[in-house]
């Protein structure tokens, strides 16, 4: 697929960001991380942008910072792990790029996301298992899917670069 844009989707811990800054470096592209980008636009963290005015706003922040990229080109964007869950920011993603879904077993989501309230959603396991099996729908539309689970990032990188050139 051809496209001037990534867009890479999956659960918290599949390694958006991490893969992100390697396929940029590779690609010579500008990264951009929504999540980061919300936390210097309201100036706190995500868990404190949770705490104080709660999910719903932390959504509109992410949707504002989404509106804000599309203009961008030559870019590999991580978006957080709910971000392609929402049908509104799916249509304008999937139409704008190249969408990679990083696919993470939840097992493995597990052990990489430490239970430190750095991730607002991933306190109860309970509930944080529900949610990684509710997005799946969501994250099964996007245009490319690479295992996440296994294997380096160089080899997740060469798997989305092979087929960004078919």
């Amino acid at each position: 697929m051809k496209a001037d844009k990534v867009y890479l989707v999956g659960f918290m811990g599949a390694g958006k960001t991490t893969a992100a800054g390697a396929l940029g470096k590779r690609l010579d592209w500008q990264v951009e991380d929504i999540d980061a980008c919300i936390e210097r636009n309201e100036r706190r963290d995500i868990p404190t942008i949770f705490r104080q005015d709660g999910e719903p706003y932390f959504r509109a922040c992410e949707r504002k910072v989404l509106i804000d990229l599309l203009p961008e080109r030559g870019a590999v964007v991580a978006s957080g792990g709910g971000t392609f869950a929402d049908p509104a920011n799916r249509e304008l993603m999937l139409k704008d790029g190249a969408v990679v879904w990083l696919d993470a077993p939840f097992a493995t989501v597990l052990a990489r996301i430490p239970v430190d309230g750095r991730r607002p959603l991933a306190a109860d396991r309970r509930e944080m298992e529900q949610l990684y099996n509710q997005r799946l729908a969501a994250y099964r539309q996007a245009h490319f899917r690479v295992d996440a689970g296994r294997g380096s990032v160089e080899e997740l990188v060469d798997h989305i670069v092979d087929w960004l050139n078919t």
